[in-house]
């Protein structure tokens, strides 16, 4: 019978019973536990309650089969559980990916053999400094990983050990005392400038009109690249020149687009479309619903109407417009910035019109701390022009003294 065990001041024994084994011996499971609420402890029958609730959940636990004793598991057979319980549930496709990644290519070839309740801090330290040799470099040149990539294994590791404490397979989290390394290669934003994106406009004009909405709207919109790929017809509202920004398109996986709504609440949102801007929108849907109707029975999209699609109306893979953009910069010569930096030169752009922060925001879909944070160096140069005005303010008065 499942029982509890006084063990000190404030820790209990749980016991679960597993019948007999083969040999006719009693088969157990123990776990500790530790009571630090002193109200619970003062409360008998509210602890003897917390107690029995306790061992119940125990009893359940190893009855499906779920309790992991921690001395007997290696750190390879647990992530095998965290990928199934935590990873693959829970994550989204592209965070699902890269933990997968630089779980199976580093973490775990370095960890693999430990037990879990062998690791400990010094462990996690000794890993993080081993990122810094070229010995953990996956390409052929051996060049050292970047301090991005050194953090990003350190946010895997945190959520690997959380995983291992919330789900008592470990009591202390070896964690707990390793600092966030220092990410001292940021790559800087980047964005064009007036005369940048005059030469921009100049070479989209001969390009084919969905190459050109495309940049158009990154520019004047500053959608991010999984909300262009997301975007179809039935959100955009070409009487009154309105796009909803209501699902996005963040990558393939198994030939399927992996669909989702906007990346937090503020990137829910709607946004105005300049005059132009919808005159291209509707010389473009022209062109599209032509192309539609050509395709026949080869449109197998059903009634999704991408405006960046496949010739099967799937919609175009977020690294295909990567792929588009690059290919016309450099044919261009313009100056080599990222197909996201279109979205940091519509910010941009406005803060040099002196458009207010909020309506910036509200656009972007940003909040606005946020916002100051990435575009400061810029309200800074908007902020000292504000300020040379008081000029015309103070120099006449002085003048008359």
């Amino acid at each position: 019978m499942a029982s509890i065990q006084k063990r000190g001041e404030n820790r209990w024994r749980l016991v679960a019973e597993l019948g007999y084994d083969a040999q006719g011996k009693r088969v157990q499971e123990r776990r500790t536990i530790k009571v630090d609420d002193p109200a619970l402890l003062r409360a008998p029958r509210r602890l003897q309650n917390y107690l029995d609730a306790e061992l119940v959940k125990f009893q359940m636990e190893v009855d499906a089969g779920n309790y992991i004793k921690p001395e007997k598991l290696t750190f390879e057979a647990y992530i095998k559980k965290w990928i199934v319980k935590f990873v693959e549930p829970e994550l989204e496709e592209k965070t699902k990916v890269s933990y997968k990644f630089h779980t199976e290519r580093r973490i775990l070839p370095y960890f693999g053999d430990m037990h879990m309740d062998k690791i400990k801090t010094m462990h996690i330290t000794d890993y993080l400094d081993y990122l810094r040799t070229p010995e953990a470099s996956l390409n052929k040149e051996g060049k050292p990983l970047g301090s991005a990539t050194i953090v990003y294994n350190y946010r895997v590791l945190r959520s690997i050990f959380a995983k291992a404490v919330e789900w008592r397979v470990l009591k202390e989290n070896p964690m707990i005392g390793v600092k966030k390394p220092r990410e001292n290669d940021i790559k800087e934003m980047e964005y064009y400038d007036e005369k940048e994106i005059e030469k921009l406009f100049v070479a989209l004009e001969d390009e084919p009109i969905q190459l050109r909405l495309q940049v158009t709207l990154a520019v004047t919109t500053g959608m991010r690249r999984a909300e262009l790929a997301g975007l179809e017809w039935k959100n955009i509202d070409l009487v009154n020149g309105i796009i909803d920004i209501k699902q996005t398109v963040t990558m393939f996986k198994d030939g399927a687009p992996v669909i989702k709504g906007p990346k937090n609440k503020q990137s829910k949102r709607r946004i105005s479309l300049a005059p132009t801007v919808l005159d291209e929108m509707k010389l473009y849907r022209t062109e599209w619903s032509k192309m539609k109707l050509l395709l026949g029975d080869k449109w197998t999209a059903g009634d999704s109407e991408f405006l960046f699609c496949r010739t099967s109306g799937v919609p175009s893979d977020p690294e295909r417009l990567t792929k588009r953009w690059i290919a016309f910069h450099r044919k261009h010569n313009l100056k080599p910035i990222r197909l996201h930096d279109l979205r940091h030169t519509s910010i941009s752009w406005m803060i040099y019109k002196k458009v207010h922060s909020k309506a910036i925001a509200k656009r972007a879909g940003h909040t606005d701390m946020k916002m100051l944070e990435i575009y400061g160096h810029i309200f800074e140069s908007v902020d000292q022009a504000a300020a040379d005005v008081f000029d015309d303010m103070i120099i006449p008065t002085k003048k008359k003294a």
